[in-house]
């Protein structure tokens, strides 16, 4: 079985839009996952970032279709962050105490940490700095 990517909001907002200027490289390495049949995943946190975002460039009614475009696709799992997760969490907070990582950020180390997932779909140099790889699919 393939080792699981993990997306980011940045992946997400970046496919939602087409005005975003990740917008081809996201629908391009969906779709080459998807392809793969790759295991696909995100967690509820990041759908939160990814709803506030929506909600206040767009609108509610664009926000709550871009939560219900995510949660009803079949190529895409949802985790949803625990109490262990939010441990870890501040553990990676207080590691690299020096970085701006939100605390979305760091449940999602924590959440792929847990998974032994090193991958990410993903634009911002924050998970590279944690150590994680920014997955590039072949071209």
């Amino acid at each position: 079985m393939p080792e699981p990517v993990y997306i980011d909001s940045g992946a997400w907002i970046a496919l939602l839009s087409r005005r975003d200027r990740w917008h081809r490289e996201a629908d391009r390495l969906f779709r080459y996952g998807i392809k793969q049949r790759l295991a696909l995943w995100t967690s509820n946190l990041v759908l939160a970032e990814v709803h506030r975002r929506v909600l206040h460039r767009v609108g509610i009614e664009a926000a709550y279709r871009a939560l219900e475009r995510i949660s009803r696709s079949e190529h895409v799992s949802v985790d949803f962050a625990t109490l262990e997760h939010h441990q870890k969490a501040m553990e990676w907070l207080r590691r690299f105490a020096d970085q701006d990582f939100t605390y979305t950020d760091a449940t999602s180390f924590a959440v792929m940490e847990s998974r032994g997932c090193q991958r990410v779909i993903g634009f911002d140099r924050h998970f590279q700095i944690a150590g994680f790889e920014r997955w590039q699919s072949e071209h």
